[in-house]
């Protein structure tokens, strides 16, 4: 006979009573996945945040394991968070830089996404905050995989009061699945009213195997706090907007251990890419890495990324394998017991990582694309070969401050370089004359890229590019 599990618990301020019947033996793992908005490297206690403090990240990441080499898909939002949802380089899919209100491309519907594997396997999925992929009605979450969402289709910034482009933007849109259900909403809610929708989709859905995917919109500009963290940290309102995210990644570990589930639930917290730094004491700290969002170097993608499953990920653990964004989509589907999408993709499976098998081959190399398809740098073990390319850079430019952008020239020539990342994560010295069978070696990996993926850096337009969706005509 089957255990009998009656919980009570306060959720989000409501009571709530279930009873239960079930064997956590016989149920697919559940996903809880939160995406942070250009959190930096530098921007969690575990990694030198100073000003402030995330002691529930700091608590996963000792329950859990830490991946200090990870990587998002790309250095900036829409592609980011396309290369996630697909295990696919963004460029792959057709994605670049970050979709606003006139875009008329979105995710392609034959792109399967995490949710439409984990859907077609029984789970209930679900997406609380920023979607990013197109806002157009068809490239909406419910037309890709997922039964709610309750969000902004685009940045928080792409409204009226953008600091530069003022009025620009049409007023920003919340939507309840299909439909704007307010205009301009009080942003100062967003990490709670999401935080709180979260709780209460695992509350509802704790029998059944779920997938959910909160996207914080912060701590991207402009920033917003609610009343209760509003002056909390040393470090003004970019620490007590992290000090509220922190607040709601504790929340949801905590419901999970309240509700029983910890022990079937596999929590991922992760940014879409490194901080914006040129808005001064309102963007993140990219923790000493090179440069930030918007660059290939290292402070543009390497991000924080802790997961913890009680029970199955080892207490205190760290790898320092190469993982990425693109590795998560056939990390879940493997744990899903989903087959891989039918077309190709570029993600690897990291579940005997996650179960602390630190010996475990995990991804190879990275290559780094930006702006429509330029291959700026490729990544093989410790080394990174950069290439010479024109870009963004933060450096000896005046920064910002209190929500206002600084400089941050867009077309400065960036030259190649060889970095060992093991002695120099921040790219300070070019040693491409001492090592030449390392830079054949990843020149070799580049040309592979080329080849599938193309590169317009040197004009290749690669065999195995496919389109984004397109609004109907």
């Amino acid at each position: 006979m089957k255990p009998i599990l009656t919980t009570c618990i306060a959720l989000a301020g409501l009571a709530a009573c279930t009873t239960t019947e079930r064997t956590e033996s016989d149920r697919l793992t559940n996903i809880v996945l939160i995406n942070m908005d250009d959190m930096g490297y530098g921007d969690v206690s575990l990694n030198g945040a100073t000003g402030f403090s995330t002691p529930n990240i700091d608590k996963m990441a000792g329950e859990g394991i830490v991946f200090s080499h990870f990587y998002s898909a790309q250095a900036v939002c829409s592609a980011s968070r396309a290369g996630l949802l697909t295990g696919c380089y963004p460029n792959r899919i057709g994605f670049a830089g970050a979709l606003n209100h006139r875009a008329q491309i979105g995710i392609n519907p034959e792109e399967q996404t995490i949710a439409e594997l984990l859907k077609a396997k029984g789970y209930a999925t679900a997406v609380f905050g920023k979607w990013h992929l197109g806002h157009h009605k068809q490239f909406l979450p419910l037309q890709h995989g997922f039964d709610e969402f309750y969000g902004i289709p685009y940045s928080n910034d792409m409204w009226p009061n953008h600091p530069v482009n003022k009025n620009y933007y049409p007023p920003l849109p919340l939507f309840e699945g299909n439909e704007v259900i307010e205009e301009n909403p009080d942003q100062s809610y967003f990490t709670k009213n999401f935080t709180k929708r979260t709780l209460e989709f695992i509350q509802k859905n704790q029998q059944n195997p779920f997938f959910v995917y909160l996207a914080h919109p912060m701590p991207h500009v402009p920033l917003f706090v609610s009343d209760a963290f509003k002056g909390k940290s040393e470090q003004g309102l970019y620490g007590d907007v992290m000090m509220e995210i922190d607040w709601s990644v504790g929340q949801i570990n905590q419901t999970l251990e309240q509700l029983n589930l910890a022990e079937n639930t596999l929590v991922i917290v992760i940014s879409d890419n490194g901080p914006w730094m040129t808005y001064g004491n309102h963007a993140g700290s990219s923790g000493g890495l090179r440069e930030g969002k918007g660059t290939t170097f290292e402070g543009g993608q390497r991000v924080p990324c802790v997961m913890k499953w009680k029970g199955v990920t080892p207490e205190g653990a760290v790898c320092n394998s190469l993982t990425a964004g693109i590795d998560i989509l056939p990390t879940l589907a493997s744990l899903a017991q989903s087959p891989m999408p039918e077309k190709k993709i570029d993600g690897v499976n990291l579940v005997e990582l996650i179960k602390g098998n630190l010996d475990a081959q995990g991804r190879s190399s990275f290559l780094y694309y930006y702006r429509r398809n330029n291959l700026e740098a490729v990544r093989s073990e410790n080394w990174k070969l950069v290439f010479e390319h024109h870009g963004r850079t933060y450096e000896n430019n005046t920064i910002g401050q209190d929500g206002q952008p600084g400089q941050t020239p867009e077309n400065v020539l960036i030259e190649s370089g060889l970095y060992d990342l093991r002695r120099d994560p921040g790219e300070r010295y070019n040693v491409m004359e001492f090592y030449p069978e390392k830079v054949a070696e990843l020149q070799s990996l580049a040309d592979e890229a080329r080849e599938d993926l193309g590169d317009d850096l040197t004009n290749s337009p690669g065999k195995n590019r496919r389109q984004p969706g397109r609004v109907d005509q």
